[in-house]
């Protein structure tokens, strides 16, 4: 593919505290019958929260990290944020140009991504390769960082679906460079589902029933526009939302469950726009990408947006 997107390199960064969910239940108003269900049916036991971290200094150090990895001579000409919450710093703070500041980036245009919620880190690389493509220097590349604080019980409790955690994760993004190849993109919104966590009782049942068909619809969407079979797919790299929602999917396309990377599930729960990062790096940590396999990462949005993109793994 000429002109192919590549992820020349991923980092992640998970705070040291690490806490069950049941210490949770008093400040996010949780009964205990209602955190057996969590851990039960939606495969929460633990996860890392730091109540007096900074938000810079929970998404610097991987952003650090990937930078380090940048060649010799090279520039990095967009730093792009992509977060999940629409606000996450006073009005008078740009995060995103703070972070460029703070990693001595000072040339790159910096701006944040949000719009897809916890999809925005997938869009962050899809659109970093579009402005690499039409505007930067030959040879540039783009920093993507991940990374946000659950700063209150409303952002942090996500009712019958998830309790969020905290990580962060980098992307150094080039075009025909030498790491993984993104091989496509596809995204799939359903207005009708926008209110997010203000959804009517009616409508939340309904994306509820919804939700498993038209995620593997994406991914198999995907997959075809990469070219390949769902056969040729060494594993999905998912967003961590539960795992009730993942069988559902699986069961929706018929696939085997150990093709689904769910094993963060329990140990980490849902990181706003860094689950798909975070998780690759465990898989690359263990060993377990292997030099021209094919994976998808996925991931979705309150809003409610699908994200599926396929990447083509090359060994560095």
């Amino acid at each position: 593919m000429s002109g192919a997107t590549t992820l020349e390199r991923i980092e992640s960064f998970l705070p040291e505290r690490s806490v069950r969910i049941d210490d949770l239940a008093e400040q996010l108003g949780l009964r205990r019958a209602e955190i057996g269900v969590f851990r039960k049916i939606y495969g929460l036991d633990r996860l890392r929260f730091e109540p007096e971290g900074g938000l810079f200094e929970l998404v610097l150090p991987a952003a650090r990290q990937a930078v380090r990895a940048l060649p010799e001579g090279q520039r990095i000409s967009h730093v792009i944020y992509a977060h999940t919450m629409q606000t996450l710093t006073p009005p008078d703070v740009d995060a995103a140009r703070v972070i460029r500041d703070e990693l001595g980036l000072a040339r790159a245009e910096a701006f944040a991504l949000t719009q897809q919620a916890c999809v925005s880190s997938l869009g962050a690389v899809d659109l970093a390769g579009e402005l690499l493509r039409s505007e930067a220097p030959e040879g540039a590349y783009a920093l993507i960082v991940t990374g946000e604080r659950a700063y209150s019980p409303k952002v942090q409790l996500i009712p019958n679906s998830s309790i969020m955690a905290e990580a962060a994760a980098a992307c150094l993004v080039t075009v025909d460079g030498a790491g993984d190849q993104v091989r496509s993109h596809v995204t799939r919104t359903l207005g009708k589902y926008a209110a997010g966590l203000e959804m009517s009782t009616p409508d939340a049942q309904e994306f509820g029933k919804v939700y498993g068909a038209v995620l593997g619809e994406v991914i198999l969407d995907a997959v075809a526009r990469a070219g390949l079979e769902f056969d040729d797919i060494d594993l999905v790299i998912p967003h961590n939302v539960n795992t009730v929602s993942w069988r559902q999917t699986i069961k929706e396309m018929g696939a085997e469950p150990e093709r689904f990377f769910l094993e963060n599930i329990p140990l980490y729960s849902h990181l706003f726009s860094s689950d798909v990062f975070v998780n690759y790096v465990t898989l690359r940590e263990q060993g377990r990408l292997v030099d021209g396999h094919h994976y998808v990462l996925v991931s979705v949005g309150l809003g409610a947006t699908f994200g599926a993109m396929v990447i083509t793994h090359r060994k560095r």
